[in-house]
């Protein structure tokens, strides 16, 4: 069985789906695969993908209707005998496009965290991922599922290091990482452009390497050669920067006493007003019970 699992869910799923410490309930697998009715199956809640090309499933869908579903998809039990979909969404929707009945899965037994654990897991085995859309699942695994990037690099099969380069790249300017989604710029050429701490000399260095079609290496000797020059004399703070900051300090004082989002406007005359937000009407009576507290 072990085997099944290994060639069919690949290195990284499979890690996760036998990983003693993972969160996911997989004690026991309900069936080595069945066939199960497209009618009893659900989508996945915690799918993180969510553009799929309807050229490459109508071509998926052909290969169906020739030689079947060779890969099983992977449910989860819920009730009134219904499945939930854990990894495989292409092949589902390609199986209904090929006007399937039903399709071979692997039943498990997965709780709500697993589920979004296994589906980010298959996310990063796909080939088309750009980097940045690595390094997203990377950082939603971190984030929601509360993974270090050392258990993350056990889940995935990847090295520390190569996590944490991916990671990175969240860090380097918004146009930077959509020139890494467009393929402007190669995963290399980022790595380079990571090691400068300015974010003008940047987008500086960004625009050399499209404008001159710079190779990896000129980038990294141009990177390092940025980050030996001496910065700028810094520009004297004016009374507006302390004022921002004085605001910026009173605003998260007021957003801590309310316990609730606060903004603060205000014009160059002085004159502003407050902003506190809620999310509801029992937010609101609490927000305003505050006051009348404050007036007794």
């Amino acid at each position: 069985m072990d085997m099944v699992k290994k060639s069919v869910l690949g290195r990284g799923l499979g890690a996760l789906i036998e990983d003693p410490e993972s969160q996911v309930d997989v004690k026991e697998t309900i069936t080595g695969g069945i066939e199960i009715p497209l009618e009893k199956i659900d989508t996945n809640p915690f799918q993180p993908r969510a553009h799929f090309d309807e050229e490459s499933l109508e071509e998926l869908a052909v290969s169906i209707r020739s030689i079947g579903v060779i890969q099983p998809i992977t449910v989860r039990e819920t009730e009134n005998g219904r499945y939930q979909l854990i990894t495989g969404e292409r092949r589902l929707r390609a199986a209904r496009i090929a006007e399937l009945t039903s399709i071979p899965a692997f039943v498990r037994k997965a709780n709500d965290q697993g589920m979004l654990e296994m589906a980010l897991v298959e996310n990063i085995q796909r080939e088309d991922l750009n980097a940045i859309e690595i390094a997203l699942t990377f950082q939603r695994l971190v984030d929601e599922c509360e993974l270090t990037q050392e258990s993350l690099s056990q889940r995935v099969g990847k090295k520390r290091a190569t996590v944490s380069n991916y990671m990175r790249l969240l860090r380097l300017p918004a146009e930077i990482q959509l020139g890494i989604r467009s393929e402007k710029i190669s995963m290399g050429h980022a790595r380079a452009l990571i090691g400068i701490e300015d974010d003008m000399a940047q987008l500086k260095l960004y625009y050399r390497i499209i404008d001159e079609e710079l190779s990896v290496r000129t980038t990294e000797e141009l990177s390092q050669k940025a980050q030996k020059e001496v910065p700028e004399e810094p520009v004297r703070k004016t009374v507006a920067d302390d004022y921002a900051k004085n605001y910026e300090t009173l605003k998260n004082h007021l957003a801590g006493f309310f316990q609730t989002g606060v903004d603060l406007k205000r014009n160059a005359k002085g004159s502003g007003k407050i902003i506190i937000s809620f999310g509801s009407d029992d937010e609101l009576e609490r927000i305003i019970g505050i006051f009348d507290r404050l007036k007794q």
